[in-house]
């Protein structure tokens, strides 16, 4: 049986939420395997929209059973409430449809103050964080003084580790000004939410190998997209994790044979969240109007995202290097109407033409947009689920941007219920 991950191939909110969850139904095991509660995923099933940041897509789904992996840095507080919100819209979250690895790191409240206390310093240098503690529990997790999820079942461990976290963080917010850490009050926080977590842990490769013999079907959930990776995107704006479909294997404790198709979440436009290079961005009445028709607004802050043009030269680059087997272009109802469409082909730097966007930043900020020009649709797309449904335009326009990014369109979404899907080529191929 076919194993496949679903990776974000833009800057995210691409609309994973909405592919994981049509993808789920037909999947046995979904897991989640980097980044923490600063993504977030909306899920919209009859009447009822689900909005998801820990929790893997197919939580929501009877009979499935859901994982969140070692690559993830867990909020065991912020996991509380989401499986709380949940429990009041009728999804009951018990250990044996969750489980979490027990190697997984913890996020505390002493890496959202850094995170906090850090953004603040910045100034008008500030990377955009969602102020989380995502990346300061990343960095205590490669130096090695990182509480995990196993830690807290043994009081002894966790004074151990509290001693390294906290003489490297106070020392830290000495610098900055901030007061030293209520060691006391942390530990008793600690202890207090223990119970409530261990429960759902253990060795989840474990059970993930077991899944694989028995032939069942594993989905793996990334979080963020492609150009917020640690090492190819648009550094320093971008997540602390990498975001590939690579990370899957390391992240849940699989191997890299485990994948068997990878499927990059594309939106039909560009747009991305936060500071960072983004070359298609439009400021003007075009770009307005892409993100209240196409209501950009982030699922976990809520900040106003900015918008631009399909960047074809971007997305060929993210297919190459994460090793993306076909794109779900997404939000293709939300050019409806428009006269011209524009699609960003390569860049123009310093007087060359180049088909990359390249990593230093003084030449990101230096490259301008080479566009493409097509004729728009009046007709509606929205809701589309045949080819045959769509305007001749608008096919048109996705065969163009299979062609340019070199890479197939599996499955084409047109609207954010997940049976307004048109599949193309099946991700579960046998």
């Amino acid at each position: 049986m076919a194993n496949v991950a679903v990776v974000g191939a833009q800057w995210g909110d691409e609309g994973k939420g909405k592919l994981v969850d049509w993808l789920s139904e037909r999947a046995d095991v979904i897991v989640r395997f980097q980044g923490g509660h600063n993504a977030g995923h909306t899920l919209v099933i009859g009447d009822t929209t689900y909005k998801l940041s820990l929790l893997p897509s197919g939580i929501v789904r009877e009979g499935k059973l859901s994982v969140i992996g070692n690559g993830v840095v867990l909020d065991p507080w912020a996991l509380l409430a989401e499986i709380e919100r949940l429990g009041a819209q009728g999804v009951a979250v018990t250990p044996e449809r969750l489980r979490i690895a027990e190697n997984a790191p913890l996020i505390l409240p002493v890496h959202q103050d850094l995170d906090r206390i850090r953004e603040e310093a910045a100034g008008d240098a500030k990377i955009g964080t969602t102020g989380r503690g995502i990346g300061p529990a990343y960095e205590d997790k490669v130096g090695r003084r990182a509480l995990r999820v196993a830690d807290l079942g043994d009081a002894a461990t966790l004074e151990a580790r509290l001693d390294r976290l906290l003489a490297h963080h106070d020392a830290l917010r000495r610098g900055l000004g901030a007061a030293p850490i209520d060691r006391a009050g942390l530990t008793e926080r600690l202890l207090e939410v223990a119970p409530k977590i261990l429960p759902y842990a253990g060795p989840v490769w474990r059970d993930l190998a077991a899944a694989r013999a028995a032939g069942r079907r594993i989905l793996f959930e990334g979080a963020q997209g492609a150009l917020l990776d640690v090492d190819f995107g648009t550094y320093p704006y971008v997540t602390s994790s990498n975001t590939m479909a690579g990370m899957a294997a390391v992240g849940s404790g699989m191997g890299l044979d485990a994948i068997d198709f990878t499927l990059g979440i594309v939106k039909a436009y560009t747009t991305r969240v936060g500071s960072g290079p983004f070359p298609t961005e439009l400021t003007d009445a075009v770009g307005r109007h892409l993100g209240e028709r196409g209501r950009e607004f982030g699922t976990v802050t809520g900040r106003e995202r900015r918008c631009g043009w399909f960047d074809a030269a971007l997305v060929r680059q993210t297919c190459r290097v994460g090793g993306v087997s076909g794109i779900a272009l997404t939000k293709l109802d939300v050019l409806d109407g428009m006269a011209e469409l524009k699609i960003c082909t390569g860049y123009r730097l310093d007087g060359a033409e180049i088909d990359h966007l390249p990593m230093a930043a003084a030449q990101q900020a230096r490259v301008e947009p080479v566009y493409e020009t097509l004729q728009g649709w009046s007709g509606s797309t929205h809701g589309a689920r045949r080819w045959l449904d769509l305007p001749a335009e608008a096919i048109k326009y996705v065969k163009r941007i299979e062609e340019l990014i070199e890479t197939p369109v599996a499955l084409l979404s047109t609207s954010p219920e997940r049976d307004d899907t048109i599949l193309v080529t099946d991700p579960y191929r046998d």
